[in-house]
């Protein structure tokens, strides 16, 4: 599993907006893509000209102190110990963004996309800044990299089998151990994952 890129890390200084209500993408058991089975993704922009979203339940191999440090920014040990470094997708694997819970914690209102009342999205360098300290939001995730489609691909994928979507649920993204996730989303559909998987088109 990677670790950084080669280049320095760079964190992303823009978000994205987007028109629609969010969701969460979950990968079919038959998904066979090794970067995406079982995979939750966070989608939160999805037009004509294609979509973007963040894994939440995939974990990089680093240390949130080696992140910070690729910044410049000092963390306190209170901040370091509770954190989650994800691989958000294998899209521009050198940028970053936080996903976090904004009615906890002190947090810049600018650069902040709200998804949902107890769930957003930011690239502010404000919101890591007030995490090192330990006075940032009380849930929240990091991600490295984003999943992106192109036009019409993920309409694609969903009509082929390949994603289920879920109502968004910020219980899902930080209430939920990371290895539990994928189960956790498909249950809120009543699905079991064994079940769907011997009853796949690759199974048939």
């Amino acid at each position: 599993m990677p670790c950084l890129p080669p280049e320095p890390f760079r964190w992303q200084a823009s978000y994205v907006e987007s028109e629609i209500a969010p969701c969460l993408l979950v990968a079919a058991p038959s998904l066979a893509c090794p970067f995406f089975n079982h995979t939750v993704v966070l989608l939160v922009d999805h037009r004509e000209d294609g979509s973007l979203g963040f894994v939440v339940n995939k974990p990089a191999d680093l240390e949130l102190g080696a992140l910070f440090e690729q910044i410049g920014i000092e963390v306190e040990e209170r901040a370091r110990s509770k954190a989650s470094v994800m691989l958000g997708g294998p899209v521009s694997p050198e940028t970053g963004w936080v996903v976090f819970d904004p009615t906890h914690g002190e947090h810049p209102e600018e650069g902040v996309l709200s998804l949902h009342p107890g769930l957003g999205v930011s690239a502010n360098l404000e919101v890591l800044e007030d995490i090192a300290r330990g006075a940032g939001p009380e849930h929240y995730l990091m991600t490295l990299g984003y999943a992106g489609w192109g036009p019409g691909q993920l309409d694609d994928e969903i009509r082929e089998g390949s994603w289920i979507a879920v109502d968004l649920d910020p219980k899902l993204v930080f209430g939920i151990p990371i290895e539990e996730r994928w189960t956790a989303a498909l249950a809120t559909l009543g699905i079991d994952p064994a079940h769907v998987a011997a009853a796949s088109p690759a199974d048939a």
